[in-house]
């Protein structure tokens, strides 16, 4: 039998748990109900007591209680429903998951969500759901849904928001099904707009190859979500041709990836072939968005709602020593391919962010800081030049070709 956890605060909102509890038991599945619930009395009986969320956090519940401290608590049930949600997993007892909650309730269920595999259906029934959710869904499939009223009491309204996400969850358990394996090699590829024609050439030759990619947009969590899935061991080779995130890390804009970004293809030991994509820019919102301090650089209108901002020499400097730091440290075959003519498609001649000498200072850190173990070539064309795009799709297939022989 099929078996949804059902995840929540069984303090405040148990009427609610069980109310979806009933109609997922109405489409013939088995339901766990965990209690994440902290301060009151649980209103119904859970499957999986707060006691023992709490103890799989690392606490005592009754010291939890008695200290009274609401950010401890959120804390440790947030690790306790974690670790409770990949363990059922693992033992086969998880077959899909819904919580529902405010603040508090959104941070504890989305965090047992993410500790599951991609695949696994998840619904989070929050009050946050309209707003920014990058921080709840991170790099996992979590389908958020917005519930309009605060999750306080069973209304016409709110039976109709619950019922729809009970009966999402039941039609995604009971109509899964194992999707055909296919023994393709499969690579991660990174692209932003400013690069898709490198990345559309590479793609379609290495598709012809016998090889599949999965291109991730380089926003931040399109970085992350990709090196997530190296780490899971779902990619076998990675095409990182748009190291851009780097810009927005280094420099304050807006779709950085965090400092371990162009790490887990080295550490896992996976053949990467590695260039310079759209290091030419870093990203804010709409133009009034952009910091005061940076007002006087150079600025590119990209749409209404991006603005982007020309990297200088400095700043390139710093990523060309980053780029060099990571990929010096990686276990696997690896190859960073230089751009000696503009690195996207606004750094050309003649396009807005044309700066030789920004670029130049890339290059420079670039050949003064990488190590032996990275195969450095350089080529005279900018990064979009089809004859860029196919070295970088044959570099890698012959770096996998290699790995797949001497295995």
């Amino acid at each position: 039998m099929q078996t949804v956890v059902v995840m929540g605060t069984l303090d405040t909102k148990g009427a609610e748990l069980k109310y979806v509890q009933e109609i997922i038991a109405e489409s013939g599945l088995d339901t766990l109900l965990v209690d994440t619930g902290v301060l009151g009395n649980p209103t119904i009986k859970a499957d999986i007591s707060r006691e023992e969320v709490a103890k799989a956090g690392g606490q005592d519940l009754s010291q939890l209680v008695q200290r009274e401290d609401r950010g401890e608590a959120i804390t440790v049930m947030t690790a306790g429903a974690a670790k409770i949600a990949r363990q059922l997993y693992d033992q086969g007892k998880l077959q899909g998951i819904i919580s529902l909650g405010g603040s508090a309730g959104t941070t504890i269920g989305t965090s047992a969500m993410r500790a599951l595999p991609v695949g696994v259906p998840k619904v989070m029934v929050s009050t946050l759901a309209s707003g920014d959710t990058r921080p709840y869904v991170g790099t996992k499939d979590i389908c958020m849904l917005y519930s309009v009223v605060d999750i306080a009491g069973l209304n016409r309204l709110s039976k109709t928001i619950l019922g729809n996400a009970a009966r999402a969850i039941a039609g995604m358990v009971t109509n899964a099904r194992e999707e055909a394996v296919d023994e393709k090699p499969l690579i991660g590829a990174t692209m932003f707009g400013v690069t898709t024609p490198c990345v559309t050439k590479a793609r379609e030759y290495l598709e012809s190859r016998g090889f599949e990619l999965l291109v991730f947009h380089a926003t931040g969590t399109g970085g992350r979500a990709m090196e997530d899935l190296i780490y899971d061991g779902f990619i076998t080779g990675s095409l990182d041709i748009t190291t851009t995130e780097w810009c927005d890390e280094l420099v304050g804009g807006v779709l950085n990836a965090g400092p371990h970004r162009l790490e887990a293809a080295g550490k896992v030991g996976i053949p990467q072939v590695v260039s310079l994509g759209a290091l030419d820019m870093v990203n804010f919102g709409p133009m009034e968005t952009v910091p005061e301090k940076f007002r006087h650089r150079r600025l590119y209108k990209h749409n209404p709602t991006v603005t982007l901002m020309r990297t200088e020499p400095e700043e390139c400097a710093q990523l060309g020593r980053i780029i060099a730091e990571k990929l010096n440290a990686a276990k696997g075959p690896t190859a960073l391919v230089i751009p000696l003519k503009g690195v996207s498609l606004i750094d050309r001649e003649g396009q807005p962010f044309w700066h030789p000498e920004a670029d130049q200072a890339l290059f420079n850190a670039i050949r003064e800081n990488i190590g032996p173990n990275v195969n450095l070539i350089e080529l005279d064309t900018d990064i979009n030049d089809p004859e860029f795009a196919l070295t970088l799709a044959k570099l890698l297939e012959e770096m996998m070709s290699k790995e797949k022989g001497g295995n």
